[in-house]
């Protein structure tokens, strides 16, 4: 069965990005016929076509938030999978920030690339939804549903969990139970005492209680890539005993090489 997590970019914050340290075109996460595109920021066009991705066979793009690394390039995104609007084609998850205009908030997706899909989802009230044989679980973060979230994907083999940048919740690691592969969006090291984002302590806090078979960091910030991801991680290994990978623009990894447990699961239709 053809399944990888491929990052298309492994940049967190406007200097990295800016100065093109790393890319941020989010992630290509493949099970069996399924190709799901998560949070494609800049570069996400780009990136796809370095490393050979047919974005035609995308089933879904799933968006955390309403924010320029995790939706710049939405609208690209769906001209590619659509030919451009000749047929409808994919699914948008998202929450309601990134598709519609509100008061003071401007989606990045473009109201005319909603036509070119088959159906835009809005997680705003959501707990699970499914697409083909795979469930996905909605993950409420600090800032209510409409702003962000993050994604459990539940497959028959192993369950995969995504958390973007988002201010730390001591309630998250709940929220996160039976995962196997957890990614994790890190922007600053150890060093830092920023509130706003996920750092290596917050994050060494969230593994330690979630215990995944595997954590993968990306969404670098400088100060993170100053300080050097695989410094971090490696305290994070030792202090939690969870295997923990840095990940790198155009990384390939077979999740199922890191799952103990086949899962037997019957999935329910949404």
């Amino acid at each position: 069965m053809n399944t990888r997590i491929l990052f298309l970019g492994t940049g967190g914050d406007e200097f990295v990005i800016g100065k093109q340290k790393r890319t941020s075109g989010g992630i290509i996460f493949t099970y069996g016929s399924n190709q799901f595109h998560i949070d494609p920021g800049p570069s996400a066009l780009m990136m796809s076509k370095m490393m050979s991705i047919n974005l035609r066979e995308n089933v879904a793009i799933l968006i955390t938030g309403n924010e320029m690394f995790k939706a710049n390039d939405v609208n690209a995104i769906i001209s590619a999978m659509s030919h451009d609007g000749l047929d409808k084609r994919g699914v948008l998850v998202c929450p309601s920030s990134v598709a519609m205009i509100e008061k003071d908030n401007y989606p990045f997706l473009n109201p005319e690339y909603k036509k070119y899909l088959e159906k835009v989802m809005i997680i705003d009230n959501t707990k699970k939804l499914g697409i083909n044989d795979i469930e996905i679980e909605v993950i409420e973060l600090k800032k209510p549903l409409s702003k962000e979230c993050g994604y459990k994907f539940i497959t028959p083999r192993f369950n995969l969990a995504y958390i973007p940048n988002t201010q730390y919740d001591p309630n998250l690691a709940d929220r996160l139970s039976n995962v196997d592969i957890l990614i994790l969006s890190v922007r600053e090291p150890s060093s830092s005492d920023k509130k706003d984002c996920l750092t290596s302590t917050t994050a060494q806090e969230i593994i330690k209680k979630v215990k995944p078979q595997l954590t993968i960091l990306t969404g670098f910030g400088i100060k993170m890539l100053q300080a050097d991801p695989l410094y971090e991680i490696r305290d994070i290994q030792k202090n939690t005993g969870v295997q923990v990978i840095a990940a790198k623009d155009g990384m390939s990894i077979n999740p199922t090489s890191f799952s103990t447990t086949v899962r037997q699961k019957s999935l329910k239709g949404y």
